[in-house]
């Protein structure tokens, strides 16, 4: 974890500008995951005529790989500085566009074409993890760890955006130029954002013994195990409301999802001191108790309008929950090892992401769809009440298990 320099107070303008200038390298990192997130599984598909499988396991090797070097690449952070850690990661971004621009190349070769696809997916997985983990402790160092929370909200927040703005273009780009093109504007963005890296200035890597991950994971898992009951129903909603639409015979689930993400970007816009003012286990219990009554609502919905309230609910309360459990959970471990807690802690959202698909998936399947949002809404209830037991629970009295910079 980078230490903060100490300087005057910003205000909320410079002291977001200057957040922005550093996250926007974890833009140009999701930007290119949502370039040819929409095109990768129908080439795959119609283009090189492999099952849906293989298309689907196309685009899951990213998060794999993203889920699996995550870890490494907190360490890493920690060892080596945040900045070259951003400037590795959006390398790999880079090598997974030369490999989408081999595979249309190849694509004479059906076999040795999908092998590209899926090392460039496996190298993008790196690159995000790196890149991702890599912006936000630079943030920390640029502003101070007092603003780790508005750094994580921001990071977020160009996450949505990136993701929101790179499907539609990226399948606008296929339509005009093919996969060849569309490889070349990811290439494009990645050494843009390189070249945009390499002459900021670089913070430093605090000193100190590294834990092992299983040390981190004992300090980390229990703010982590909240964020994965919590992501259920982010997941349910994003994965699953337009089914749920479809199974009472409604329109406007594109107008329900917008309503999910606008709740969820205007939280953090909106309350970006609430984790400074209320702590983060206090935002963490309320943004449950918003999210669980929205999942509750979509659950026991018998009009459209109910939800669209219910969707509006479940995006306002997830919104914090990420960045409030994140500030507790990195000042759970020293300071030189922040950037592993991290990593570690955002590990568990990913698993949560990837099996509560599944899971709700085969719920649907023998109890209706309105039960998984039920089912959600009793595990956001969990969370809630494990953010209790961790708020009863007696502070760390390790003196280097403070928070960063205190």
């Amino acid at each position: 974890m980078p230490e903060p320099v100490a300087e005057p107070a910003l205000n909320g303008l410079r002291l977001n500008l200057r957040i922005v200038s550093v996250v926007i390298f974890n833009f140009a990192s999701y930007l290119t995951i949502g370039l040819p997130l929409a095109v990768l599984p129908g080439y795959v598909h119609d283009v090189m005529g492999f099952s849906a499988f293989w298309a689907g396991l196309v685009i899951s090797l990213q998060y794999f790989a993203t889920l699996l070097s995550r870890p490494h690449a907190g360490r890493y952070a920690d060892l080596l500085g945040p900045k070259k850690i951003v400037v590795f990661g959006l390398g790999g971004c880079f090598l997974s566009g030369l490999s989408y621009l081999l595979a249309a190349w190849g694509s004479g070769w059906p076999l040795i074409s999908l092998l590209l696809l899926c090392l460039g997916r496996v190298i993008l997985g790196i690159g995000q993890s790196f890149a991702g983990t890599g912006s936000t402790l630079w943030g920390v160092g640029v502003v101070g760890s007092l603003h780790i929370g508005r750094v994580i909200s921001w990071n977020g927040i160009v996450t949505y955006g990136a993701m929101a703005m790179g499907a539609p273009l990226g399948v606008l780009c296929y339509s005009h130029i093919g996969l060849s093109g569309l490889a070349g504007v990811i290439m494009a963005v990645a050494l843009v954002a390189i070249l945009c890296a390499l002459p900021r200035a670089a913070v430093k890597a605090a000193k100190g013994k590294a834990m092992s991950f299983r040390a981190v994971l004992g300090r980390v898992w229990p703010y982590g195990m909240a964020l994965a009951l919590a992501s259920a129903g982010f997941g349910v909603i994003a994965t699953f409301i337009t089914l749920f639409y479809d199974a009472k015979g409604w329109d406007g689930a594109a107008f329900a999802l917008t309503l999910f993400s606008c709740a969820f970007v205007g939280a953090r816009l909106l309350f970006p001191n609430a984790i400074n003012r209320l702590g983060g286990l206090n935002v963490a219990m309320l943004c449950f108790s918003v999210e669980a009554i929205g999942l509750l609502l979509v659950g026991f919905a018998d009009t459209p309008m109910m939800a669209k309230i219910g969707t509006f609910l479940t995006g306002a309360g997830f919104s914090l929950v990420f960045p409030a459990l994140g500030v507790v959970a990195v000042k759970a471990v020293p300071q030189h090892n922040q950037g592993s807690a991290l990593a570690t802690y955002t590990v568990f959202m990913d698993l949560s992401l990837g099996v509560s698909g599944p899971l709700a998936g085969l719920l649907m399947a023998w109890t209706g769809i309105s039960m998984i949002y039920l089912a959600a809404a009793g595990l956001v209830m969990a969370a809630l009440l494990l953010g209790w037991r961790l708020k009863k629970r007696p502070p760390v009295s390790e003196p280097e298990a403070s928070a960063p910079g205190q």
